[in-house]
């Protein structure tokens, strides 16, 4: 049976960000703790023409699916999804997810975007294997993903240094026999 509620969870939905979203991904780039979550470069915020332009760069990607995440209860973009740098020929891809809006973070948002675009991967997509790095530093995250039954793989040892303390990155992989459901 097909299902209607592929980007519709219990407490977001999924749609496709639009260059109209720049200035909300801007507003986030000046939460530096947003940045230090989301990536090893340092943290210094975007523009709002360079997230245009990577959204642009996103869109036009065929290896590449980005989504805004949005509340069902009043449609606001509180962060989003992507499945990136997918290897079609290897049925792999990368997974990224930003929470930008503070006050959603810990309230389950995550975990429902998550849920929903682990089914769009491994049923919709096929994918075989989706994978993340997260730094060891960022436990809430690290808890979503174990819960989501994701596997710790491997360890960037001492991989970044922020505020003068080395941390461990983490790799984390799924396979789609391990999502329920998928095969």
């Amino acid at each position: 049976m097909l299902t209607s509620t592929l980007f519709e969870g219990d407490k977001v939905r999924l749609t496709p960000l639009t260059p109209n979203d720049a200035p909300v991904l801007a507003r986030w780039q000046e939460d530096a703790d947003y940045l230090r979550l989301l990536d090893a470069e340092p943290a210094f915020p975007k523009s709002e023409q360079q997230l245009t332009d990577w959204l642009h760069d996103r869109r036009r990607s065929r290896d590449s699916y980005l989504f805004g995440i949005h509340t069902r209860a009043d449609d606001t973009l509180i962060g989003f999804v992507e499945l990136g740098d997918i290897l079609w020929t290897h049925r792999a891809s990368w997974l990224a997810i930003g929470i930008g809006e503070r006050l959603y973070r810990g309230q389950g948002y995550g975990y429902d975007a998550m849920r929903l675009v682990l089914d769009f991967a491994f049923k919709e997509l096929n994918l075989h294997r989706v994978q993340l790095t997260v730094f060891e530093y960022n436990e809430p995250a690290i808890a979503l993903y174990e819960k989501l039954g994701f596997q710790r793989e491997g360890t960037y040892r001492e991989f970044m240094q922020r505020d003068g303390q080395r941390y461990d990155m983490y790799l984390y992989g799924l396979l789609a026999r391990e999502w329920p459901g998928s095969l």
